[in-house]
């Protein structure tokens, strides 16, 4: 009986840990059986716990432990039975992560597992050998650490995912801010026009973020086709004002040839800075 309780804790464990790594989709799938909001957060999280703390005093032999895992499985089957009756089938279930889905399948097998329960306290308690034991329990250290695997990966794509769906903003371009696009500014005159564009950066002494950004205007002065010119609020306050600038960082992009205002905006990163570099160049 001690390795069928381990195996069948593993079980409880391993569920809990896939419903933990599969998050949102996790509770997006409790939809399949009419729980969305917060009470689907509520009865994933619940659901996690639970089968946690059932699975840890399963393999502990906590008196009890086995007949409310059973229980929890026979209330899983009734719930897979009613969604299939519901026409639900092949719809995510939750059961042990994203790839679960409602089915016959699923149902015999929560329903097994909850006769496998039921059954575990009337079996004989066979003492194991000392080897048996240190199997039982790199079997059960092996499942752990592949549930940690599997939170891990899924962790990663969650952020993968969230970066993708957070995409980077360009510079803020405001009208009537800065100066006018089109028109031409003498600040031009403040360049050698060595390349084709002009990049005037406006920073000020007392702007964290400017000098957080000074390696990435090291970075891009590198570019040829770039040529960068960085303006002090205190030091160049009369560019400051003839261009109208609202405050740092700011950029505004010239044409070499004659000082045209190709582009213009404010920045918080070198993503932003590059953005207002594209469509000057379309427009150079």
């Amino acid at each position: 009986m001690g390795l069928l309780r381990l195996a069948l804790a593993a079980v409880l464990l391993g569920s809990a840990a896939a419903k933990l790594a599969a998050g949102e989709r996790g509770r997006r799938a409790l939809a399949s059986y009419g729980l969305q909001g917060r009470a689907a957060t509520a009865a994933w999280a619940g659901t996690i716990v639970l089968e946690a703390v059932l699975g840890i005093a399963v393999a502990a032999g906590v008196p009890g432990s086995a007949e409310a895992a059973a229980v929890l499985l026979g209330l899983f089957t009734v719930l897979l039975v009613v969604a299939i009756a519901r026409g639900r089938t092949g719809q995510p279930c939750g059961c042990f992560g994203n790839r679960s889905r409602i089915g016959w399948g699923a149902a015999v097998r929560s329903a097994g597992l909850a006769v496998a329960f039921a059954v575990l306290p009337f079996l004989p308690d066979t003492s194991l050998s000392t080897e048996a034991l240190l199997g039982a329990g790199l079997g059960v250290a092996l499942v752990g650490v592949a549930a940690l695997a599997v939170a891990l990966l899924a962790l990663a794509r969650e952020v993968g995912e969230l970066r993708i769906a957070v995409a980077p903003q360009s510079a803020l371009s405001l009208d009537h801010e800065g100066p006018e696009l089109g028109g031409r500014v003498g600040l031009i005159e403040r360049f050698e026009r060595r390349s084709p564009l002009a990049v005037a950066v406006f920073t000020s002494p007392g702007c964290s973020l400017c000098a957080a950004l000074e390696p990435s205007l090291r970075l891009l002065e590198r570019d040829p086709e770039v040529e960068l010119h960085v303006f002090d609020e205190h030091e160049d306050a009369e560019a400051w004002e003839s261009l109208g600038i609202p405050g740092s960082p700011y950029a505004v992009v010239l044409a070499a040839t004659d000082g045209e205002v190709l582009s213009k905006g404010t920045f918080n990163s070198l993503y932003q800075l590059e953005s207002l570099l594209g469509p000057a160049a379309a427009r150079a």
